[in-house]
Parts: structure tokens; C-alpha cells; sequence
């Protein structure tokens, strides 16, 4: 018995890199997962915060109302980056971007004045931005002529971001669901060929608590290697990401991060030591001849 379990052990060794190597793959893959989720919906907000509204000035307006009208914009907690732009201002814009075809007419400056501005992620919604023209062509009727919101973009990009992120929701259920099946079935098969030590060290006299306490001890060591395996390969990866895809780079969050590399380690070494313990006493339980 004690040469079956010499050989069990020269066995066991190996299975312990081969689980390792498993879970870390595993892991790396979830990582990916949720490193997608956090961008997506990172991704949106900075769509969102992208998206300029105007808030048109009637050419009537006095210089009190203008600074008013601007005063009130800069105050919402909505608000950010808020521009007075000039009729020259509009224009020399304009001209970036489209023909001039008033110019070779020699028609007079039609672009108006305005206040423009970017709002907060949360505040880029049909409701809110409803409720921010009312106030303003409410509070400024005299001022304001018209406050201009991109209605189809908004919907499109916060419809896109609903959409993907229930989309990768139920993708991360299902994966997480595998990383726990495949993460157990790489431990169990790792346990299964030191069956025979386990079952030796019991008929010898061992309790239970000294049979799985080192199994235990080694599991949170395998969980912990493999999770940083699995975090070196992530970090790898975005960098390498971020190199071809530079725009993916403002998406970079450290917290983020953190946060995916703190649920890597965590899920490693509690699904590792569950296993692995699960494994042990299933083992302690069965009878000798059943080992085999």
C-alpha cells in the first residue's frame, strides 16, 4: 500500500500544474468577460457625454440675458464644459466642418448665437433632457429660441447600451456557470489521483481535519497561483488591446481593474478551496474497495 501510494503521489504532482494551468485559463477567460462588461457600459457614458446640446439665443437678446442664460446653464448639476459661442464663432465653426455656400451667394451670417454644452451620463435620457428644455425655454422665453437635442442619437446610444449590456449579463451568468463546473471538474480530477494517500492516512488512524488541512492550505496556494497567472494574461492582453485599439485606452480605468483583478483572486481561491474540500470528503467517505 505504501509503494500505491508512492505512485499516487509521483501522479498527484503533475496534476496539480495541469489544474493549475486549467483554472488560470478559466479565469483569464472571465476576466475578459468582465472586463468587457465594465467597458461597455463605460464606453456609453462617454458616448453620452460626448453629445453636445445647443441652446439657440434669439438675435434680440441683450448681453444681460446672454450672461443669464449662461449663468444658469453653468449652474446645473447636469452641466459641464458650457460655451457662449459667438455668430462669428458659429460660423468659423460651420466652416470647418461644411461648404460655404453663403459666402459665394454673399448672404449675411444665418447662425445664431448659443450657449453649448455636454451633460452627465445619467442625465442623457428622453425624460431628462425633456425636462432641461422646459426649464430653459421656460425660464428664458425671451432668450431662448430653441434648444436643439440629437433625440435619435441619445436613443440610439443609450437603446446600444441597454441592449449589449443585458446581452453580456447573460453571457457572464452562463460563463460563470462554466468557470465554476470547469474549475470543479479540473480539482475534482486532480483529487481523484490522490484517493489513495487521502484513503491511507484515514486507515492509519488520521481525523479529518489533519487529512484535509494541507489539501485545504495547498488549494489556496493553486487558487492563488492561478489567479495570478490569469491576471498576468489579462493585463497582457489589454495592453496589447489598448496598443492596436488606441482609443481603448481612454476607456482605462484603474478601479476597474482592481476590481476584476479582486473578483479573479476571489473566485479562484474560493472555488479552488470548495473543490478541493468537497473532493477530500467524498473521498474520506467512500469505501476502500470503491476507490479503485
Amino acid at each position: 500500500m505504501a509503494q500505491f501510494g508512492k505512485a499516487s503521489t509521483k501522479r498527484g504532482k503533475p496534476s496539480y500544474v495541469y489544474a493549475i494551468v486549467g483554472v488560470s485559463l478559466v479565469l483569464f477567460l472571465f476576466g475578459i468577460i468582465g472586463w468587457i462588461f465594465l467597458n461597455i457600459k463605460k464606453t456609453g457614458d462617454y458616448f453620452k457625454e460626448n453629445i453636445q446640446l445647443h441652446a439657440y439665443i434669439y438675435r434680440t437678446a441683450t448681453p444681460e440675458q446672454i450672461d443669464s442664460l449662461r449663468n444658469y446653464v453653468e449652474a446645473l448639476p447636469a452641466a459641464v464644459k458650457v460655451e457662449y459661442i459667438t455668430r462669428e464663432q458659429a460660423i468659423e465653426k460651420y466652416n470647418q466642418e461644411n461648404d460655404t455656400l453663403w459666402k459665394k451667394l454673399a448672404i449675411s451670417n444665418p447662425l445664431p448665437e448659443s450657449i453649448d454644452f455636454y451633460v452627465k451620463a445619467n442625465y442623457v435620457n428622453k425624460d431628462s433632457l425633456a425636462n432641461l428644455e422646459n426649464a430653459l425655454m421656460t425660464t428664458f422665453p425671451q432668450t431662448v429660441s430653441e434648444f436643439q437635442t440629437p433625440k435619435a442619437t441619445v436613443a440610439g446610444v443609450s437603446q446600444f447600451v441597454k441592449t449589449t449590456t443585458l446581452i453580456l449579463l447573460v453571457v457572464a451568468i452562463i460563463l460563470a456557470i462554466l468557470v465554476i463546473v470547469s474549475i470543479d471538474n479540473t480539482i475534482r480530477l486532480a483529487m481523484y489521483s490522490n484517493r489513495f494517500i487521502i484513503k491511507t492516512m484515514q486507515m492509519v488512524g488520521a481525523t479529518r481535519g489533519f487529512i484535509t488541512r494541507p489539501l485545504d492550505g495547498r488549494a489556496v496556494i493553486n487558487g492563488i497561483i492561478a489567479s495570478a497567472i490569469a491576471i498576468a494574461l489579462l493585463i497582457g492582453f489589454i495592453s496589447v488591446a489598448e496598443k492596436f485599439v488606441p482609443y481603448l485606452r481612454i476607456l482605462h480605468d484603474t478601479q476597474n481593474m482592481f476590481l476584476i483583478c479582486a473578483g479573479i483572486v476571489i473566485l479562484g481561491i474560493c472555488i479552488t478551496l470548495l473543490s478541493t474540500h468537497r473532493s477530500a470528503l467524498k473521498y474520506l467517505k467512500m469505501k476502500l474497495d470503491d476507490l479503485y
